[in-house]
């Protein structure tokens, strides 16, 4: 069994009106999760998530689609 490649990254929450509207984080790259959590749908929130970068084609273009499996909001800040 081969271990996941996670990576951690600090944005923020968005929610992008186009294409359809989504939630992605924003950062100095973009990210598009493709399970995006309920409790992170708070728009301008500072976030620190740890994601597996996946290779897979969605009907947005924007960010780098990826799959949550850890985050901490910044709930002081929101």
């Amino acid at each position: 069994m081969s271990k996941l490649a996670l990576i951690q990254i600090k944005g923020t929450i968005q929610y992008l009106d186009f294409e359809g509207g989504f939630w992605g984080i924003q950062s100095e790259s973009n990210y598009l999760p493709i399970n995006f959590p309920e409790q992170l749908k708070i728009k301008n929130a500072p976030v620190y998530c740890w994601v597996e970068l996946l290779d897979v084609m969605t009907f947005q273009s924007w960010g780098t689609p990826c799959r949550i499996h850890g985050f901490r909001v910044d709930y002081e800040k929101v």
